[in-house]
């Protein structure tokens, strides 16, 4: 193999594993087979500590629901961004 220069095929970048999607499968199947279980769960949990319930319940949806990645904006130079407001006649 010459140096620097890559030889032979490999798999696709941005081409997931095999092994990796199965594991999502079975994962997503499972979640499908226990969503009335799990609210029930959420249920029992929720008469003795409604807060636990409720970080249960969200952490749960974050996989079905991604979260938006934060953002900063920020003016020239990474300063203040100044605002006028005129008042229209």
């Amino acid at each position: 193999m010459a140096k620097g220069k890559k030889t032979g095929g490999g798999s696709r970048q941005g081409v997931p594993n095999k092994t990796t999607v199965d594991v999502r499968e079975a994962i997503a199947l499972i979640a499908q087979r226990n969503v009335e279980k799990f609210e029930s769960w959420l249920e029992q949990v929720a008469m003795e500590d409604p807060g636990k319930a409720a970080d249960l319940f969200l952490k749960a949806i974050e996989y079905h629901i991604p979260k938006l990645a934060r953002t900063e904006q920020t003016g020239p130079n990474g300063g203040a961004i100044h605002h006028t407001f005129e008042w229209l006649q």
